[in-house]
């Protein structure tokens, strides 16, 4: 049985709801209310840079689906290695990978989990960038090197001189950006424990 904090960080007024399925798969894991908030927050992020690329970029062939479903559970192996929602480590990419795959989630959406910090490979697509940069600029942090390697694949896609999409994705890292600090304070109304309340 879930929580009274976990269902409060998945039903809160605040970023949009987690796809249905990824919300059973948290209440399964009866998972920490602060990593559901967080991944409400990067899925949000994660749907409007979808809702950009697709009129912006339209070219892109983003795959919507993939992108939310992997931002909404990027970090689901935090719920199995739970030191890491407060803490370094990166055990938690290939155990949530391996979770979603044994509840039958197929590799197409599952592989974000273990996929999400390894956006700088060479074969690294669009949809993984994309996810990628949603978990960061959340909060406001800017990754020179991945908002570079999306600026290329913009340019590719498009035909735009690699300053205009530059600027264009610049702009909506800006924007999203702006918002951190109220993302930040509602991560931080729940606790990393299934306690009240904590200071990690």
């Amino acid at each position: 049985m879930p929580s009274d904090a976990l269902n409060r960080a998945l039903a809160d007024p605040g970023p949009r709801s987690l796809p249905e399925p990824v919300v059973r798969l948290l209440e399964e894991l009866d998972a920490p209310p602060r990593l559901a908030a967080h991944l409400r927050l990067v899925h949000d992020v994660a749907a409007e840079l979808v809702a950009w690329a697709g009129e912006r970029h339209p070219s892109l062939g983003v795959d919507a689906e993939a992108v939310l479903f992997g931002a909404a559970t990027h970090d689901i192996g935090k719920a199995l290695h739970p030191a890491e929602l407060s803490g370094p480590g990166a055990e938690h990419e290939p155990a949530g990978h391996a979770f979603l795959r044994e509840r039958g989630v197929e590799e197409r959406l599952a592989r974000f989990a273990r996929t999400h910090t390894s956006w700088a490979e060479p074969d690294t697509g669009i949809d993984d960038l994309l996810v990628s940069l949603a978990d960061n600029v959340w909060k406001a942090k800017r990754v020179p090197d991945l908002e570079q390697r999306l600026v290329e694949v913009l340019s590719a896609a498009s035909g735009q001189e690699k300053w205009q999409a530059f600027m264009d994705l610049d702009d909506v890292c800006d924007r999203l950006a702006a918002g951190a600090d109220r993302r930040l304070a509602f991560q931080s109304a729940y606790p990393v424990g299934g306690g009240t309340e904590s200071t990690a």
